[in-house]
């Protein structure tokens, strides 16, 4: 379906819109609507981006933060918040504890929920208590909800910082972003958005026009397309939850803890080891996980275990964990 709706639109000698086409922008608030349970999304308040790593690595620089500012993130986190903020000129902090900030002056908090490596999900009230204090301050709030649609175990779907029970029904100063990579298996088609606030969506829009920052028109009806439809999502989902109970029985069953992980699409596991002793006993099986500490010095007891490869080679993985000796 996606790859229809991307070839329907492959004639396209004109420049993409920067701002994303209107059908674009109403479809991402119609989802927000129907799976996020956020209705009423101003369409004005969309913008496409070139993946959400993009976002995540320039965010920072668009909004002008530059040296003496203070980029917020989780003490575990995608490295990419941190080289964002220094690309910027400002310094990144990372820190799940806004109060230890003192009178540092905050102008971009960072929240990930679900959260890559560790699969963590913050409740409504936290990212409400986040909200406040931000705006006490001036600070602005992204929130990277990219593994929103997976949520597992029979839990509550996972909030987004522009619900009701989070932000009151305000959306300012309010960005989350969001990618088709995860829910759609569209990374190839770098295609993803941020969404909020329409002032501070205005402001991004006029620096990214100037540098060029423009989604491919075929790639805005193929996201268009994916946006419309649910069923492949949860086909998708699927998926990966047998290749996510699979692991974790073998993970488990080989002596390993795994810690939060309820959403995502990975296991966040332990052997109460430095994480490149457990790199190298898995390699010495043909399984290959992320150290821990690629995520800041608080992983470095963890390895990320990814549900993303073929049925074929998750089974072989949970062969070799399974075998004796």
């Amino acid at each position: 379906m996606v790859q229809a709706a991307l070839g329907a639109a492959a004639d396209a000698p004109g420049y993409p819109l920067t701002y994303g086409t209107p059908s674009l922008r109403e479809a991402v608030a119609a989802w927000f609507a129907r799976r996020r349970g956020v209705p009423g999304l101003d369409p004005a308040g969309v913008l496409p981006t070139i993946g959400s790593k993009e976002l995540v690595a320039w965010l920072p620089t668009l909004l002008g933060l530059g040296k003496g500012d203070v980029v917020v993130h989780p003490e575990t986190a995608y490295p990419t918040y941190d080289v964002g903020a220094r690309l910027a000129g400002a310094t990144p902090v990372a820190t799940d504890g806004l109060t230890a900030l003192g009178p540092q002056r905050v102008r971009l908090v960072w929240v990930n929920s679900p959260s890559n490596p560790t699969g963590r999900v913050l409740p409504a009230a936290h990212l409400r208590k986040v909200v406040d204090w931000a705006r006490e301050r001036g600070a602005v709030v992204a929130s990277d909800e990219c593994y929103a649609e997976l949520g597992w175990d029979g839990g509550a779907p996972p909030v987004s910082l522009l619900h009701q029970d989070v932000c009151r029904g305000d959306h300012r100063g309010l960005l989350v972003l969001y990618s088709l990579s995860k829910q759609s298996s569209m990374a190839g088609y770098r295609a993803a958005f941020a969404a909020g606030d329409p002032g501070l969506v205005r402001e991004l829009l006029e620096v990214r026009k100037h540098a060029g920052m423009m989604v491919p028109a075929p790639v805005q009806a193929a996201m268009v397309a994916a946006l419309g439809d649910d069923a492949h999502v949860a086909a998708q989902k699927a998926r990966y939850a047998v290749r996510r109970q699979q692991l974790l029985t073998a993970m488990t069953g080989a002596g390993f803890r795994v810690d939060h992980s309820e959403a995502g699409l990975y296991l966040w596991a332990s052997r109460d080891q430095d994480c490149w002793v457990t790199v190298q006993h898995l390699a010495g099986l043909g399984i290959l996980v992320a150290p821990g500490s690629f995520y800041g010095p608080a992983g470095a007891r963890h390895v990320r275990v990814a549900l993303t490869a073929t049925d074929e080679r998750v089974a072989a993985a949970v062969a070799r964990l399974s075998a004796p000796g």
